[in-house]
């Protein structure tokens, strides 16, 4: 059995025993018990500066065989989100490349009508979010030149992923949450783009654990407000309204808006701690799925759901329950540095040939960090070759002066 050591939490080092991996089956079919997006992350080129500030230049090959590596499990793949470093080292440049070559791809994966995505369509396989990050908060005229300034440029975003193919996502917008002055300014922006969209589109509310620009979403800071108004503007345009992404990692807050939506408006759970038992749902209702994590665990979670579709909701929640762990340390404060964990895990896992980011993030967690998410990865049967993540882990601890 392979081992190597690991840093203690009282600084110095144990030994751990890795217990191997678990063989995930891929789906013989589509699944259809839960939607479920995985929100992956992008892979830089390993000399491209990636740092700070600088343009994002991405492994395209690496990045667009994640996406496919997804598609496989059965899982549409959630793009161009906050996961792929949206607003956090992902310009609006390379964005907009993202979107069009993983339109692309998930055409071909529509054309090639494998098992698991037979029948689906390229909006069933990819959502891409739109947002207005081409503009800077810093700079947005006040008053109404800087709403239409905001509204301009969803529409620009909208434009690019409608042409594209992939189902559109109406992301939260700091612009928006500096030029707005109370709800109404947030509803007209917002009513305006949905009566403009030719589908229906998901809407995607992010708290401020995960981007604190966005404090007073929705014109309060007061989540039950902010709520009604959200509520009301789904209610108003609901037959433009595919579903709605809630990612304040409050279970009890989703539970109830879950049961307020209209008929046929979905619930995609954005909640990396709980998605266990709201994905199982309470009997009534259930979630679907947009997240960040299903892009670490996704062969688990692939399973789990098969096992919905097979009526065993009992071993689906229970493989959900043994990646909680893992989720919820991966997401920890600051929950702004999550894309980290997933990258990490992508690198363990071969499927990157370095453990980089754009824009400097693989710095974003500690050495302590890291080596956890390494053990619980493999506690949940998630790293897919234990040896060769045992070498890069170790490569990685001796780099960083572990055990020197």
């Amino acid at each position: 059995m392979t081992s190597l050591i690991l840093p203690s939490d009282d600084g110095g080092t144990r030994e751990y025993r890795l217990q191997g991996t678990t063989a995930w089956a891929r789906p013989t079919a589509p699944l259809t018990a839960r939607r479920a997006y995985a929100a992956a992350h992008v892979i830089p080129e390993v000399l491209a500066d990636n740092t700070p500030g600088a343009p994002a230049l991405l492994d395209w090959d690496a990045t667009m065989a994640y996406r496919h590596e997804l598609w496989s499990y059965g899982l549409g793949v959630a793009d161009a989100m906050d996961t792929a470093q949206r607003g956090m080292g992902l310009d609006w440049a390379a964005t907009q490349q993202l979107i069009k070559r993983t339109g692309v791809e998930a055409a071909s994966v529509v054309a090639a009508n494998n098992p698991a995505t037979a029948g689906k369509s390229v909006r069933d396989l990819v959502s891409c979010g739109a947002g207005t990050d081409q503009l800077d908060p810093a700079t947005l005229p006040t008053g109404e030149a800087g709403l239409k300034a905001v509204l301009e440029a969803y529409r620009e975003q909208i434009a690019v992923i409608a042409e594209a193919g992939p189902k559109v996502i109406i992301m939260a917008s700091r612009a928006l949450a500096k030029a707005a002055r109370g709800p109404e300014d947030y509803l007209a922006v917002y009513s305006t783009l949905l009566q403009e969209v030719d589908q229906p589109v998901i809407l995607h509310w992010l708290g401020t654990m995960f981007d604190p620009a966005l404090a007073g979403y929705w014109g309060s800071d007061d989540v039950p407000t902010a709520t009604e108004t959200f509520l009301g503007l789904i209610r108003d345009n609901a037959d433009k309204v595919d579903g709605v992404k809630v990612s304040l990692l409050d279970a009890s807050h989703e539970v109830a808006l879950r049961a307020a939506l209209p008929e046929g408006v979905r619930l995609y759970t954005g909640d990396d701690f709980n998605y266990p038992e709201l994905i199982d749902g309470d009997g009534t209702h259930h979630s679907d799925a947009l997240l960040g994590i299903f892009a670490a665990i996704y062969p688990a979670a692939s399973v789990a759901l098969q096992n919905y579709d097979a009526g065993n909701a009992a071993k689906a929640r229970e493989i959900l329950d043994s990646t909680r762990e893992l989720g919820k340390h991966i997401f920890s404060a600051p929950t702004f540095y999550y894309k980290t964990g997933i990258a990490f895990m992508s690198w363990l896992n071969g499927k990157q040939p370095g453990f980089q980011m754009v824009g400097g993030l693989h710095s974003g967690r500690s050495v302590r960090h890291l080596a956890r998410t390494f053990e619980l990865a493999d506690q949940a049967g998630l790293l897919k070759d234990p040896a060769l993540a045992a070498f890069r882990m170790s490569d990685y601890l001796r780099i960083n002066g572990v055990g020197a």
